[in-house]
């Protein structure tokens, strides 16, 4: 069993010459699963590499508790929490080998010879360096030693590993490949993975659940596709999906029977639980929000939203449309068999049942009816 527990954890870095304390986590309460992936997502500075850092004992905790399997952590030294740790930078011992490098951990903690070259070997059969052993970290790539990286965690038999961005300085290709290989080096370890990232497809396509930070807390924990197609708020609304969801300010008129708002010339009427929502609370201004592929293109002549085209992305399989709304950037994903210029006029529809409503407030909390958890 690796379950792991943050039970209102904050932390506080103490006030610099000139500045006041500054508090990187602000009481995040966070459980991950037995043998789950969960990767911490945001933007820089949200507070993720610090939870991460705080549960491997390499940060102190201000308040709070971190617990591992129901034992509390908070005053245990990093080496006797049973957590292995991968860093962005691999950190590899360069005049060692990839065997020495592997071993170091083991051979510091005096685990038996045999021991050790039976797990060395087991973890660079796993990761595909049975043939690299003898090499040194200067002659591999960067894909590589990050897997020489993983693989020093592998031979410890953690119950928890950690990754911090493990990744960023990799090419997008090799981004790609180390992706799928960690997702299947979940699959056949079977342990509790808590992996860091500030890229949201990475994050979408790793985790079993994500958990989304900002400024210190969490925003919301889900599915890749519970985060997708019910967030919470209009953060995770706009930080998960590329491109983001479309958002945008309208008032609404409401009648006893639907909702209504205007977009340019064009009336859209509210999707029925939108209107049950948005009536109950008698709101006259929203945020509403549409993902880039729930516009629809119509027919030249149709009513709709006329807009002028912008800018043009040809993605291959689809094409990326930008126009102007209110000073914000709005995106439409459409065919690439529709031929558009820069400066051409297009008419669009929005499908009702997709749309997101949010609460105008800085908060920006979902309006939209959420499934039961």
């Amino acid at each position: 069993m690796a379950i792991v527990e943050f039970k209102a954890v904050n932390k506080v870095y103490p006030a610099a010459k000139g500045h006041e304390p500054f508090q990187a986590v602000k009481s995040i309460d966070l459980a991950v699963r037995d043998k789950e992936f969960m990767v911490l997502v945001g933007p820089s500075g949200c507070g993720k590499s610090t939870s991460l850092r705080m549960l491997a004992g390499l940060e102190s905790i201000t308040s709070g508790e971190i617990r591992i399997d129901g034992l509390p952590v908070n005053n245990l030294p990093p080496k006797s929490r049973d957590v292995a740790m991968v860093f962005q930078n691999y950190a590899l011992y360069p005049h060692m080998t990839v065997y020495e490098n592997l071993s170091f951990g083991l051979r510091m903690q005096k685990t038996p010879k045999a021991t050790i070259d039976d797990k060395v070997k087991e973890a660079a059969d796993i990761l595909g360096l049975t043939e690299l052993l003898s090499r040194k970290p200067k002659a591999l790539s960067g894909g590589q030693r990050q897997r020489v990286a993983l693989g020093r965690a592998i031979v410890r038999h953690p119950k928890v590993f950690l990754f911090d961005e493990p990744l960023s300085n990799l090419d997008a290709k090799m981004r790609v490949q180390m992706r799928t290989e960690i997702i299947k080096l979940h699959q056949r370890l079977e342990a509790t993975m808590i992996y860091v990232t500030h890229d949201q497809v990475e994050a979408m396509t790793m985790g079993d659940r994500i958990c989304v930070m900002n400024e210190g807390e969490i925003m919301q924990v889900d599915t890749p596709m519970g985060l997708y197609r019910n967030p919470a708020n209009r953060f995770v609304a706009s930080f998960i999906g590329s491109p983001p969801m479309n958002l945008f300010s309208v008032s609404i008129t409401s009648q006893k029977k639907s909702s209504v708002f205007s977009l340019g010339k064009s009336t859209f009427s509210l999707p029925a639980p939108l209107h049950s929502k948005i009536a109950s609370l008698d709101m006259k201004q929203v945020i509403l929000g549409i993902r880039p592929e729930d516009w629809v293109v119509l027919p030249q002549g149709d009513n709709g939203f006329k807009v002028t085209v912008d800018g043009i992305e040809p993605l291959g399989p689809e094409t990326l449309i930008t126009f102007a709304h209110e000073g914000s950037t709005m995106v439409v994903k459409v065919s690439p068999e529709l031929d558009l210029r820069p400066g051409d006029t297009i008419h669009l529809d929005l499908k009702p049942e997709k749309l997101h409503c949010f609460d105008p407030t800085p908060t920006g909390a979902t309006l939209s009816p959420l499934p039961p958890a």
